[in-house]
């Protein structure tokens, strides 16, 4: 099977919605999300799995309770297990996320933003 390139730009401008991951790929056991945050997130953390935050337009903000972390287009950061942190966007910020499939958006925390489901592109 010959393998097919994935355009973000193209991808990102099939959807608006803010904090509702899309699957773009899959890399062994992980996913390839694209989201877009634009606000305040939840303080969450998650008990087994790591998350990698690709900013790929915008400007993200990821809070720890020891301080906060400034990303910008082609910066990113891997939150370790276990560490709580809060995404926040001032703006409209477009990112990808490698996760692996277990992950749950809102980690230990459930509210109307958990999506348990995630939509395929």
């Amino acid at each position: 099977m010959k393998p097919e390139k994935i355009n973000l730009a193209e991808k990102f401008s099939h959807f608006s919605e803010h904090w509702s991951p899309k699957i773009v790929g899959e890399v062994n056991d992980s996913y390839v999300k694209l989201v877009k945050f634009k606000g305040e997130f939840m303080w969450h953390h998650h008990e087994a799995e790591d998350e990698m935050f690709l900013v790929v337009k915008g400007r993200l903000c990821i809070r720890f309770r020891d301080g906060d972390l400034w990303m910008g287009p082609g910066e990113f950061c891997i939150v370790p297990r276990g560490v709580e942190h809060m995404p926040v966007a001032e703006e409209e910020v477009h990112v990808v996320l490698f996760e692996p499939r277990s992950t749950l958006n809102t980690g230990n925390v459930r509210s109307e933003r958990t999506r348990e489901q995630l939509e395929r592109m």
